[in-house]
């Protein structure tokens, strides 16, 4: 049973910013710090400003490299057809499994590369899209927020050298 949030652990009013960091990682070790110290992180927050979609591009997309994905994709849902059909079969499973696999594949290489010769020559690439910030900033709740400031600034002190 998942446990039931008392009042005192939600969050309770407006969050102030407490530190921002250049990367995620940064700002999850210092979540991380005020945790080591018995701070209540649950009324904490690690928010990204500043958000970007940035697109990658790996790749030129021709015809045979669409049909190849096409042929893996259809693959995969003809071993899931297989798997199904192999579950309620008697005997020859196996036979059954390789089957569905093949015709998946060469049904999947058929559509891939008419979907792609559908294009019409757009968009000729493959690409992987993802979200990042500029800044990840760590807020906490107002009431808690000099606690969190405290505690940051000895990990950043102790991160610097000092002693």
């Amino acid at each position: 049973m998942p446990a039931q949030a008392s009042a005192a652990d939600t969050v309770a009013g407006p969050s102030v910013v407490v530190g921002t960091y250049p990367d995620y990682t940064m700002a999850q070790q210092a979540v991380d710090h005020l945790s080591d110290n018995k701070f209540p992180v649950q009324r904490t927050q690690i928010v990204g400003t500043d958000l970007r979609l940035v697109e990658t591009v790996l790749g030129r997309l021709t015809t045979g490299r669409a049909a190849v994905a096409g042929a893996a994709s259809g693959a995969w849902f003809g071993l899931f057809i297989g798997l199904l059909f192999g579950l309620f079969s008697d005997s020859g499973w196996f036979g059954v499994i390789v089957t569905t696999v093949l015709v998946g594949a060469i049904w999947g290489a058929v559509f891939g590369a008419i979907a792609h010769a559908a294009t019409g020559g757009r968009r000729d690439f493959t690409s992987r899209s993802s979200l990042q910030a500029a800044q990840y900033a760590v807020l906490a709740d107002a009431e808690v927020a000099d606690e969190a400031r405290h505690l940051l600034v000895s990990l950043n002190w102790r991160a610097s050298g000092a002693e």
